[in-house]
């Protein structure tokens, strides 16, 4: 899980966005200051748990003073009815801060859900399931962070971190080569070179420059395979494009590295998790 550092002000401009200038009127004029009451995190569906320390973070933020216990971590796999974590303590913030800490747990157990299936249907094949960077926009490391809890791997978190050449990076860089030598020529001795190809004929141009990857974009199973006989282990193979629940076992048996799957992120569907009062 990402430190607190990271996830805490995303976790405070969401109850600011919920909170407003005037705070919570139903909670504020409903529920007596004084009143107490013992709350439960409780699965709606059955899936992958991820997000809940961010998610129980927003309890914490609104009155340090409750108490948390956890049941099912992150990483655990529960079924409907399960319960997640226990609240307890002041009434009032439970209930201001239930939808944002809801928000949240939903969006991050329906992404590590997903992961989950995509990693059970490629189980036996060397193929790890991967992200991108079509990710909500702050929520990146939230969203990263799901998908490695649900057996997933990450892809580079921005452009800053690694050099990944695609199809209109080659049009204006004049072609393969020449984008390939610019990169080097600009980059540190630490920073990995991947490059994105359309057809084999572009990835037998690639071979010959030792770059670290090569993004295989929108192949059928047949191209996939011949890429991999192609490239012989000298660069990681990544598979990419309209890759679903039903071709994702078929990519994998081509043979190649990675397979990144970016609905995983951008429409994934949300957990369905709730907050009982005892």
């Amino acid at each position: 899980m990402p430190y607190p550092l990271v996830y805490e002000p995303l976790v405070r401009a969401a109850l600011l966005e919920d909170l407003g200038r005037a705070g919570d009127l139903t909670t504020d004029t409903v529920v007596p200051a004084e009143a107490t009451a013992r709350a439960r995190l409780v699965a709606r569906r059955p899936g992958r748990v991820a997000g809940l320390t961010v998610s129980l973070s927003a309890f914490s933020l609104l009155d340090p003073g409750l108490s948390v216990e956890v049941q099912a971590p992150d990483g655990s796999d529960v079924l409907p009815g399960d319960t997640l974590a226990v609240v307890a303590g002041a009434a009032r913030p439970i209930l201001s801060a239930e939808r944002t800490a809801l928000n949240l747990l939903g969006r991050m157990c329906g992404i590590a859900t997903a992961t989950r299936s995509l990693v059970q249907a490629v189980e036996g094949c060397k193929a790890r399931i991967t992200c991108t960077r079509k990710t909500t926009p702050g929520l990146r490391a939230l969203e990263k962070e799901a998908v490695r809890q649900g057996g997933g791997s990450n892809h580079r978190f921005g452009l800053d971190d690694a050099v990944l050449i695609k199809d209109n990076h080659l049009v204006a860089a004049g072609g393969i080569r020449a984008a390939v030598a610019r990169a080097r020529a600009g980059l540190g001795h630490m920073v990995k070179i991947e490059v994105e190809v359309d057809t084999l004929a572009q990835l037998a141009e690639l071979l010959p420059l030792g770059v670290d990857a090569v993004l295989l974009d929108n192949m059928t199973p047949g191209q996939l395979r011949e890429a991999v006989r192609m490239v012989e282990g000298r660069m990681l193979t990544e598979a990419s494009g309209n890759i679903n629940a039903d071709t994702v076992r078929a990519v994998a048996e081509t043979g190649v590295d990675m397979i990144s799957v970016g609905w995983l992120t951008h429409s994934v569907t949300n957990f369905d998790v709730g907050l009982d009062f005892d």
